[in-house]
């Protein structure tokens, strides 16, 4: 670039720049380097004295870019001054490391966000500057928070394993992602597959998006209910408090039906259904101990127990056992439901209880019963 005249030493001391500096604020504008020594002749300055090497940025016109999202660009190179590519102490800066790096990999496409959309034009330059093809950039709107100013840790704005850890699946991050800033028609829900198959910079949208967490956790919600059991399963054990046994497993897979409609997150998932892998005795939550605490209650689970010994294991026939049992004992289904409820999971709210019935098994929930009423 100094042999083609595109670039020229540049000798201005870390005073006068300063001064530059101080002068551009006092002034109120931007600093811009005042090119003192772009066409001065090196043998001027001082033997010895140390350099930087200076793009010699054409100064008349505009730079163009046709960007792939945000159409064709221009600014004028008024604006842009001769920036420093190499260092008085010899190492490159970013704007000269990026160019190089990208021409040696033989990157034909820079996508990023559009906060960089003004290093596009200098780097374009550095590429002209060097004689080598321009790749095609495409700057894509950044994501806002809720309120709409920049995205933050306060938003959102986290690492791949926080997301993780929030229990959402990685299909339904990479459909919220992909959404906020793209669209196919009015598809809300995009598959992995389809993603692959459909997607093109030229539906990208040039506005920023705004983070939804709301949102994002009903994508999962949608992503949970289509997942396969067994992988479900494997994903829910870290947010158990213990692993469960082969029985417990069993119990969690066949209410995961019941589970499923009220979870957006595997966190949520795993908390509705811990009753499912627990040990017996459970341990109930303070509404459900203070049920629990009643003699009556304790006396009418062990009568509810008897009645079911005899009963089909299946949550319709559940169902008409219990209503059977309520209407011997003079009471509505409510007031068997309750305790029942609380003997059987540990708490004041579940899934329906003829499904945790059949879901328990036989053994399992005669025996929560009997456990609640001794």
């Amino acid at each position: 670039m100094l042999a083609a005249g595109a670039a020229y030493r540049c000798y201005a001391t870390p005073e006068e720049l300063q001064a530059m500096r101080e002068a551009a604020a006092a002034r109120g504008e931007r600093f811009r380097y005042d090119g003192r020594w772009r066409d001065r002749d090196p043998a001027e300055a001082p033997e010895g004295a140390p350099f930087a090497i200076r793009l010699k940025a054409p100064r008349e016109g505009e730079t163009v870019i046709g960007d792939l999202v945000q159409g064709e660009v221009r600014v004028a190179n008024a604006e842009l001054d001769d920036m420093v590519l190499l260092r008085a102490d010899g190492t490159p800066t970013y704007m000269l490391s990026v160019v190089v790096d990208d021409h040696d990999m033989g990157v034909t496409h820079v996508i990023r966000g559009d906060d960089h959309l003004n290093n596009a034009f200098r780097q374009a330059q550095v590429f002209e500057a060097m004689g080598w093809t321009l790749p095609a950039f495409a700057h894509i709107p950044l994501i806002h928070g809720p309120d709409g100013t920049k995205l933050s840790k306060r938003h959102g704005a986290l690492g791949v394993d926080a997301y993780r850890e929030m229990g959402l699946l990685p299909e339904a991050v990479r459909n919220y992602l992909l959404r906020l800033g793209w669209s196919h028609g009015d598809a809300e829900i995009v598959s992995t597959g389809e993603a692959v198959a459909w997607f093109g910079l030229e539906a990208v949208g040039r506005s920023p998006a705004r983070f939804d967490r709301e949102k994002l956790e009903s994508v999962n919600a949608h992503y949970l209910r289509a997942a396969d059991e067994d992988r479900l399963l494997g994903l829910l054990e870290p947010f158990l408090a213990a692993k469960p046994d082969e029985a417990g497993r069993a119990r969690l897979r066949a209410g995961l039906g019941g589970l499923l409609p009220r979870a957006k997150t595997l966190i949520e998932l795993a908390d509705a259904g811990a009753f499912y892998t627990a040990a017996r005795p459970l341990e109930p939550d303070a509404k459900a101990a203070r049920l629990l605490a009643d003699g009556a209650a304790q006396a009418l689970l062990a009568r509810y127990a008897a009645a079911l010994e005899g009963a089909e294991w299946a949550e319709e026939a559940l169902e008409a056992a219990t209503r059977a049992f309520a209407e011997a004992e003079g009471l509505g289904l409510g007031r068997v439901a309750q305790p029942a409820r609380a003997a059987l999971t540990g708490r004041t709210a579940s899934p329906g209880l003829f499904e945790v019935l059949e879901a328990l098994g036989r053994e399992e929930a005669l025996g929560r019963l009997r456990d609640a009423a001794p």
